[in-house]
């Protein structure tokens, strides 16, 4: 499933040997290597939806510009500390992006900021100026 969601091979850096898999009711809902939970299950459409750890896998395993979401150093700040992406900070994105594809948010310099879910397509968050671009999950900088 990773590999079709993300891109081929992501299954194999997103699963490394040693993890743990939690189910409830017969499916799995969580997967684990060691105490840090790498991505959960979603139970109505079992897609993944990425915790920290398993963003920082992702993001190592796919070639820049692959599934992210770049955005202005302005926005970056609040971004790392989960807030929304608007289209008027995105300065750069994956034109392959589809709406409500989970995407990886990161700076100019290419540094994970947070993971989200994509409500519009690459394109459109380029050549949009109002509106909500990505809906973060998880900011990875408000620690």
């Amino acid at each position: 499933m990773a590999d079709y969601l993300f891109d081929r091979g992501v299954g194999r850096a997103l699963f490394p040997d040693g993890v743990r898999i939690v189910k409830t009711r017969g499916r799995i809902r969580q997967v684990w290597l060691g105490d840090e939970i790498l991505c959960s299950i979603r139970a109505s459409d079992g897609f993944i939806v990425l915790n920290r750890k398993g963003a920082e896998f992702v993001h190592a395993a796919l070639k820049p510009t692959r599934l992210r979401v770049v955005v202005s150093d302005d926005a970056a700040p609040f971004v790392a500390r989960g807030k929304t992406v608007f289209a008027k900070h995105v300065v750069g994105a994956d034109p392959e992006i589809r709406p409500a594809e989970e995407v990886l948010v990161v700076d100019s310099r290419d540094r994970l900021l947070a993971s989200g879910k994509a409500l519009l397509a690459g394109e459109e968050m380029i050549a949009f100026k109002i509106g909500k671009a990505v809906v973060v999950r998880r900011g990875f900088g408000g620690e």
